[in-house]
């Protein structure tokens, strides 16, 4: 019986964190070879002389139609695990009212009240 000596080699890892980042609202765009998942957050802010305006601030995320089969089937998992563990996810009362008030508004003014472009850069 022959006895085989193995040898341990040592790794070095670095690892850079990014930023974290919220995210309220994300879109997603698709090509032949990649999706692109492009998290945002938009708030709304006033100026020095009171005007409104919208801040957006993104940070879009590129992967492979493989990579994104991958984290649906991540991320279902994980929102089952949540809801067992915690409880259904649902859409709160105050959205539930704010569709409420738009489909009301929508069917007065026979008119969308809020479009969602496919992106906000048009």
């Amino acid at each position: 019986m022959e006895v085989k000596e193995i040898k341990s080699h040592e790794v070095k890892v670095r690892i850079k964190d990014g930023n974290q980042f919220y995210s309220n609202e994300i879109s997603v765009n698709v090509s032949p070879n990649e999706f692109v998942l492009d998290f945002k957050c938009i708030s709304q802010i006033q100026d020095i002389q009171n005007h409104s305006a919208l801040f957006i601030k993104h940070n879009p995320i590129i992967i492979t139609p493989f990579h994104a089969k991958n984290l649906t089937e991540l991320l279902t998992r994980a929102i089952k695990d949540y809801e067992k563990k915690f409880s259904k996810i649902e859409k709160s009362k105050a959205i539930q009212k704010a569709e409420k008030l738009i489909e009301k508004k929508e069917k007065e003014t026979k008119a969308p009240v809020l479009q969602k472009p496919e992106n906000y850069f048009g």
